[in-house]
């Protein structure tokens, strides 16, 4: 079955539309990736500063593919100058999950 990555960023106020705006402009880099299944960026509502950024992998060896190449490649690009702009989130946790069970909507 397939594997889930979870990064969790702990992302101040102040760097909420920076944050947003990356992942938005880089929208596409991973949706090419052999193996990939799913993406999400999850924005907080109340009570903390933690967002979650969720994919979902046809298996561990296409994650870390991904993570070696197109996504290594994306954060290793300059910024204005040639300068590597500074980080929006203040910390960043990998959760890791292998899916047992799974289920969608039923037809009508």
């Amino acid at each position: 079955m397939s594997v889930v990555k979870i990064n969790v960023l702990t992302v101040p106020a102040e760097q909420r539309e920076t944050l947003e705006k990356r992942f938005a402009s880089r929208a596409h880099t991973v949706e090419s990736s052999d193996g990939f299944e799913w993406f999400e960026l999850l924005r907080p509502v109340e009570g903390t500063d933690t967002y979650l950024v969720y994919t979902r992998w046809r298996d561990e060896a296409s994650f870390q593919a991904w993570m070696e190449g197109p996504m290594k490649a994306a954060h290793q690009g300059g910024g204005e100058g040639g300068e590597r702009p500074r980080p929006a989130a203040s910390d960043s946790t990998l959760w890791s999950f292998e899916v047992v069970q799974q289920a969608g909507p039923k037809g009508a």
